[in-house]
């Protein structure tokens, strides 16, 4: 879904950068992404949920996250009826879990590296794809959620083996990794890491020294839960009275702040919110024009930070 057509400061469809261009595994994408996750919302209105990425695609959003455990393949499958060859859009995915529909999670871990192959080629199947451009491995190191158990604790050496040897045969063009510690990230810099996804927001900043990593290494730092969550234990960004006052001060809305001081933060800070309503999705794009002057910056860096923890894959 991607080829050589890409420009500094226009997509593909000629439409302005959401957020301006960001770099992502070699590329110049758009800063604000999509996240697919809540597509699943849509599964009964697939029409709409086609409507909504074409829509994307017409804001200047270029890079959209996704993973097949999505909707156990309903994301995949929508991304590959919705987004075409012309659009140049880079499709990142994720490995690491399953889909445990039945479960007190949705998701297991599927950590085992013969397990993580087989989740890249039905990957590749779903969205129909000879090469996904960017694989993200999805470990239980860091931040919120399941912690591995059994036969799914894995070195990441052997998970790393076979990512590497994945890439090789060209069945993904690059690797990231997901809820990793700073020290993993270190250990794995001699396989070429492309891009960190990480819980990350203004209220949530544990992971500062492993973003500081990523900007000195040239990797993407692609925060999940950049607003908070809706999930209970993640402190939620739009209800921080400071960020509340200056979204009054901006005429712009709570969300929209958390974003934009996101983009502040950080040059190497691609983000990929989600929804699954075209207001939302307008909203988060015009985040990325947001400008945060010195004395807003400051009063928001001045917030202290929180840490959270909920049971989620």
């Amino acid at each position: 879904m991607a080829s050589p057509t890409r420009s500094l400061q226009h997509t593909a469809s000629g439409a302005p950068r959401a957020g301006g261009p960001g770099r992502l595994a070699g590329r110049t994408v758009s800063r604000v992404g999509f996240g697919a996750m809540q597509l699943e919302r849509l599964r009964g209105d697939r029409k709409a949920a086609v409507a909504l990425l074409r829509r994307s695609v017409e804001l200047g959003i270029d890079h959209i996250d996704t993973a097949q455990f999505y909707g156990h393949g309903f994301v995949n499958d929508v991304i590959r009826e919705a987004i075409r060859p012309e659009d140049d859009v880079i499709v990142v995915s994720k490995v690491g879990a399953d889909p445990e529909p039945d479960g007190p999670v949705p998701l297991r871990f599927a950590q085992r590296p013969e397990q993580l192959r087989a989740s890249v080629e039905d990957n590749l199947a779903a969205l129909g794809l000879e090469q996904i451009p960017l694989v993200n491995l999805r470990r239980p190191d860091s931040g919120p959620g399941l912690r591995a158990e059994g036969d799914q604790i894995v070195a990441l050496d052997d998970q790393l083996a076979v990512m590497t040897a994945l890439r090789d045969e060209g069945k993904i063009g690059a690797i990231g990794l997901s809820s990793v510690t700073a020290d993993g990230l270190r250990r794995a810099l001699p396989a070429g890491i492309a891009c960190v996804q990480n819980a990350y927001s203004l209220l949530t900043r544990d992971d500062e020294d492993a973003l500081r990593l990523c900007l000195a290494e040239d990797i993407a730092w692609v925060p999940y839960f950049p607003l908070g969550s809706a999930f209970e234990g993640l402190p939620k960004v739009s209800e921080e009275p400071a960020v509340i006052a200056a979204a009054r001060d901006l005429a712009a809305t709570p969300a929209q702040v958390g974003l934009a001081w996101l983009l502040h933060h950080a040059p190497n800070l691609l983000l990929i919110p989600g929804t699954a309503d075209p207001g939302h999705l307008e909203e988060n794009v015009d985040a990325g024009a947001l400008t945060l002057d010195e004395a807003t910056l400051a009063v928001l860096d001045a917030v202290p930070p929180r840490s959270g923890d909920i049971a989620l894959g």
